[in-house]
């Protein structure tokens, strides 16, 4: 029954998104990859597309919990995140971005200005059974002293956005060849967000996420790895590859 719900609010949530945003589709001959709507494949033709996940964190949402978020990016067709959108319908927080123009938190400029004393882990609730959590639990433990916070409740964009409000923080998904890991609306956005406030999202070897792939729209091969400073992913990134 809570799935149900689930899926019904995320296609109201598509429709009210596509129905917005449907001016600009025409006026910029723009093309559009949402969650919910078959992939007609014109984001290879056209210069730009809209990519939506209209509600994403399904477990947060049905519990009512923190986690769950809207998702909007504009998408170069090279795969360069233009523009980015975040909102949390929990707090009424909103975060975005512009490519070369900043990031911003319900209109205000938003940098990274406060470090916590400790090292936060954001990770899917599904990474505790991962055959690597251990490992990496007592390798991060290692090279930061201080203590470890674990959060492990969210979707993937809010997850990313918690990285960036925790500062120091990582957030990771190890590549996996099953189907899964996430699709490209679940990062877009928060790609271009943390561009714009220089931080590191990548994929799970440092390369740029793929954001306008062709054979499939997850990332399950290739993984993710958010870290809330460049600085903070020249100190971790080869403790894991």
């Amino acid at each position: 029954m809570a799935s149900q719900v689930f899926t019904e609010v995320d296609i109201a949530s598509e429709q009210l998104i596509i129905e917005t945003l449907n001016p600009s589709l025409k006026q910029y001959d723009l093309a559009l990859l949402s969650e919910e709507t078959p992939d007609d494949r014109q984001r290879f033709e056209k210069d730009y597309f809209w990519c939506i996940d209209p509600l994403d964190g399904t477990l947060p949402f049905i519990e009512q919990q923190n986690g769950y978020s809207v998702s909007i990016a504009l998408v170069a067709k090279d795969g360069t995140p233009v523009i980015g959108v975040i909102f949390d319908p929990k707090t009424s927080n909103l975060y975005y971005a512009i490519k070369d123009k900043g990031a911003y938190k319900n209109n205000s400029p938003w940098m990274i200005e406060n470090e916590n004393n400790c090292l936060t882990l954001v990770c899917d609730r599904s990474f505790f059974k991962h055959a690597k959590y251990g490992e990496v639990i007592s390798k991060l433990k290692h090279i930061f002293k201080e203590e470890l916070q674990v959060i492990k409740h969210g979707g993937a964009a809010m997850n990313a956005i918690w990285v960036i409000e925790n500062h120091p923080a990582i957030y990771m998904k190890f590549p996996k060849q099953e189907d899964g890991g996430g699709s490209l609306w679940d990062y877009a956005a928060t790609a271009c967000i943390y561009k714009e406030l220089n931080a590191s999202a990548t994929d799970f070897w440092g390369q740029n996420l793929a954001l306008n792939r062709k054979i499939t729209t997850f990332m399950n091969k290739e993984g993710i790895y958010y870290c809330s400073s460049i600085a903070l992913y020249n100190k971790t990134k080869a403790l894991f590859t």
